[in-house]
């Protein structure tokens, strides 16, 4: 586990030396995805909670860095940990909300946020820019660094060193007793209730932590692009964080990076297909997923290690009847 996280360490820290920076560009955008699908990975498959309004996180996150960098003159350093503490206070009034639904109606319940978030942004213009949105200063590499890495490679690595500190936290906390609720509350509420498990407690922070994830991810994505419309944060978005994550891997770390990967790269393979056919290609590559992996694309690759370790396991040979009474005999 150690040598394949540092495997990955190296490979992440490499790329972009050796690939074209539109491509690192588009690396930092999975990167960014991958901690918004990890935040549905928390609320949907730790706590079994569905959510079809996380597009509407990302857009707070996403306006609220804007606002801050283009009005105020603040740097992401800051903005960004804003972005995600009003994207996760906002989740948090949600997740009280969302103890009085379940089901069918909590999706319906984070849809109508996700529709709403658009249009409320264009309205106030004074303050978002309207239709038109918000053209932000493009995000630079520290003064000591600017002669020898350009402003992609040092925002590919400034959004991956969060990625890794957010699954970090997500790790450390799921491992313990947050995590053990978490799944109790999933698997069966009453239950959990009756061993001293508080729902309200637990579903709320399933939700804030979840929303502060994705206004991370907005954040990151209105500042790498130097630009905020409210068109970028639409429903279409939580819908595709929604089938990254279950294409990906609902109860996987490793499925929310697929996910990601996922979430910006197959819309550009069915674009180069057709450009008429790239919800056909999503409805596709789901249903196939649904059938084949039910876990996801995670949990396939989880089966077919353990269907490659079991293999390369040498089995000990039987031994013959001769043998078996020869060893008697002695």
């Amino acid at each position: 586990m150690r040598l394949a996280l540092v495997a990955c360490g190296l490979l992440v820290a490499l790329l972009p030396w050796v690939i074209p920076p539109f491509v690192t560009f588009q690396l930092t955008y999975v990167a960014a995805y991958a901690i918004a699908i990890l935040g549905l990975v928390i609320l949907i498959g730790y706590s079994g909670q569905i959510s079809l309004g996380h597009g509407a996180f990302m857009a707070i996150g996403g306006y609220t860095a804007a606002i801050l960098l283009a009005g105020a003159g603040i740097g992401y350093w800051v903005s960004i940990p804003l972005a995600a503490l009003l994207a996760g206070i906002v989740g948090i009034g949600l997740g009280f909300v969302a103890l009085r639904l379940a089901g069918v109606y909590l999706a319906l319940a984070t849809l109508a946020l996700a529709a709403s978030v658009p249009p409320l942004l264009k309205r106030f213009k004074a303050l978002t820019g309207g239709v038109q949105g918000l053209s932000l200063p493009s995000p630079h590499a520290p003064g000591p660094l600017q002669p020898f890495v350009s402003s992609e490679t040092w925002f590919y690595y400034l959004t991956w060193a969060l990625a890794a500190v957010a699954f970090a936290l997500a790790w450390f906390v799921l491992r313990g007793r947050v995590g053990r609720s978490l799944r109790a509350l999933r698997d069966s509420e009453i239950a959990a209730v009756a061993f001293g498990v508080n729902p309200v407690f637990y579903k709320t922070l399933a939700f804030g932590w979840s929303a502060a994830y994705a206004g991370i991810a907005g954040a990151i994505i209105a500042i790498v692009t130097a630009y905020a419309s409210p068109d970028v944060y639409s429903v279409a978005l939580s819908l595709e964080l929604l089938i990254g994550v279950v294409i990906g891997g609902l109860h996987s770390f490793l499925g929310a990076i697929l996910g990601g990967i996922v979430v910006e790269f197959l819309p550009l393979w069915a674009q180069k297909i057709n450009p008429a056919v790239e919800s056909v290609v999503y409805g596709v590559a789901l249903i196939l997923v649904v059938i084949f992996a039910p876990g996801g694309l995670a949990g396939g690759l989880s089966r077919l290690a353990r269907a490659l370790r079991i293999q390369a396991t040498p089995r000990s040979r039987p031994a013959s009847t001769i043998e078996a009474i020869s060893e008697k005999s002695a």
